[in-house]
């Protein structure tokens, strides 16, 4: 299967973030799956890449000519799709993957990870949806969603189309399962 991981190229996140981005592309190519992911070199996004190529891993990176330079392209990629903007990568990593896993990151990850989550609602796609959190990063962000839920601003089930993930190996069973 192919998995999409969205996720942080800040070059500021700590230590940690780094280190579970490199496990899950391990992990994720230990079991057989293809990376689908931004095609960056830097923060969680390079080391997601690393950790699924030295793992013997595919790793399928889309990036928007404009970003090519500032989250510098993964030219150890086994495949890289450069297109014109960030509608034409989201779409494009949409079409690839067989399922997503969201891990801390900020804005950009955020918008990816809500896309995805409506586009599964509104039936766009069936794909399943993990955010793999075992720091508690989103926490602040779940409650804001159950808020949304209790005042019904979000309808009944949109909530559960997406499993909310402590470990890697729950997010991997989750999306590949």
């Amino acid at each position: 299967m192919k998995v999409a991981v969205y996720c942080a190229s800040s070059t500021l996140v700590s230590k940690e973030n780094l280190e579970l981005g490199f496990e899950l592309g391990a992990s994720l190519a230990k079991l057989g799956h293809e990376l689908v992911w931004g095609g960056g070199a830097i923060s969680v996004m390079g080391e997601v890449a690393k950790g699924a190529r030295k793992n013997g891993g595919i790793t399928i990176g889309v990036i928007p000519e404009r970003l090519m330079s500032v989250e510098f392209i993964d030219h150890d990629s086994s495949q890289m799709h450069v297109v014109k903007d960030m509608r034409e990568r989201k779409g494009l990593i949409e079409s690839l993957a067989d399922g997503f896993i969201a891990l801390p990151g900020g804005i950009g990850t955020l918008e990816e990870l809500l896309e995805i989550w409506v586009g599964r609602y509104l039936g766009f796609h069936n794909k399943p949806i993990a955010i793999l959190d075992p720091s508690g990063v989103y926490g602040s962000l779940r409650l804001a969603l159950d808020d949304l839920t209790a005042m019904n601003f979000m309808k009944p089930g949109q909530h559960e189309l997406v499993s909310w993930c402590s470990t890697i190996d729950n997010a991997i069973k989750h999306v590949t399962s």
